[in-house]
Formats: C-alpha cells, structure tokens, sequence
C-alpha cells in the first residue's frame, strides 16, 4: 500500500476546539469523490458542491435567470437546465462562465455553509469533508481545518474520464485553463494522497491520515 505524503506547515490549530473541515482539492478527474468517500466510510459528513449545483439549477428563480443570460439552448426537452449544453456555452466564453459563477457560485456556498453548521452540531458525524471541485476558486479554503490534494497522474486522470464518459483530453484541457495550476494546489495542501493504485489503496492511505487528524498526535 503507497504511503500518504504528509505535509504539516500551515495545518489549523484549533481542531481540538470543534469537529475538523478537510477540504479536498486536486485536478478534475483524480479522484477527489473517491477520496471523500474514503472519508465517508469512516464517519465523516461529505458535503458535495455537484450535489447541491444539481439542486440549484432545479431552482425556478435559477433556471429563469439562466435562460436569460444564455437562451433557452441550455434547457432540455423537459424545460430544466442540461448541464453539459451550459458547459459547451461557457467553457468556450471566460465572460460567460463568469457570469454563471455569479450567479450560482453564492447559492452552492450559503448551502455550503449551513450543512456546515448542521454537521458540526450532529454528534454522529467525526469530521466534515468538503468535495467541492473549485475550492480554491471561489475563494473558501479559509472554511478548511486541513487542506487534501489528490494526486493522480495525467496520463490515469484522461483514462478515467473516458472510461466515464465526461469528456476528453482537449475538453479537459479546457476546462482546467479556467482553474488554479495543480501546483499550485499541491503547493498548498497540508498532505496529500496518491491515486494511481486501486480503490483499496486509496482507502488505506485515507484511513491512515483519519487516524492522526483525529488520534490526537499533534500536526504542528
């Protein structure tokens, strides 16, 4: 089993004071969901930013304001918001992605920020984990007590997408110009986890970074 890479300059001091936020960064298509699952499994709330996008978009307020900004070209034979339509429109337009960033960026973060809350107050839950693919971008790193990157070679990342289905190499390409360098995002992590094994892997190396995050060894 690889060993997680650990890193601890900059990891929060006040854990003991409340339930631990790790948010999970990393490139699309590394991983991040399975990470978090990982999580799951061992007592952790997952809160998911498609999740709640999804829920956003279902919004009548949200979907008129949509058809307004980009025409009813994005909406589906059954009159909702198709996802893929909208990115094919704003992935080929930094004015209009931002408009849409404007737009849902602050519901999925009010939402964000009450399951927060809830989590924090439900005693079943060991720790938050935030799956949130534009973390960095919308700026709400500072909601995270530690900071996960996902690291995952390109050449496993494309192979996944395809296997899924998303997209392919020049959409992913894409759609990474519009986020922070994976450096970057490496650069700040206070650890990181390696995903170009499998799922067991994965979940051991995960297990054992829960185990000191909540074990009391002290990270400074």
């Amino acid at each position: 089993m690889s060993a997680p890479v650990f890193m601890t300059d900059g990891a929060c001091k006040n854990m003991a004071k409340k339930k631990i936020v790790i948010g999970i960064l990393g490139g699309i298509g590394s991983g991040k969901s399975t990470v978090a699952r990982c999580f799951e499994s061992l007592g952790c709330a997952v809160i998911e930013a498609d999740a709640l996008a999804h829920d956003v978009l279902l919004e009548q307020d949200t979907k008129e304001d949509i058809v307004r900004l980009f025409g009813e070209q994005v909406l589906d034979a059954e009159g909702q918001v198709d996802r893929t339509s909208l990115a094919a429109v704003v992935f080929e337009d930094s004015t209009a992605l931002e408009r849409l960033n404007a737009l849902l960026h602050p519901k999925v973060l009010a939402l964000m920020d009450d399951l927060i809350g809830v989590y924090q107050r439900a005693a079943a839950v060991k720790a938050i984990v935030l799956d949130v693919p534009l973390l960095a971008e919308v700026g709400r790193l500072e909601c995270c007590d530690v900071l996960v990157f996902v690291d995952t070679d390109d050449k496993n990342r494309l192979q996944r997408l395809k296997k899924s289905g998303r997209f392919d190499e020049n959409e992913l390409k894409k759609r990474e110009k519009f986020q922070i360098s994976l450096d970057k995002k490496r650069q700040i992590a206070h650890y990181t986890i390696c995903n170009n094994s499998d799922l067991s892997d994965v979940a051991g190396q995960v297990a054992q970074l829960f185990s000191i995050l909540t074990g009391g060894r002290s990270l400074m």
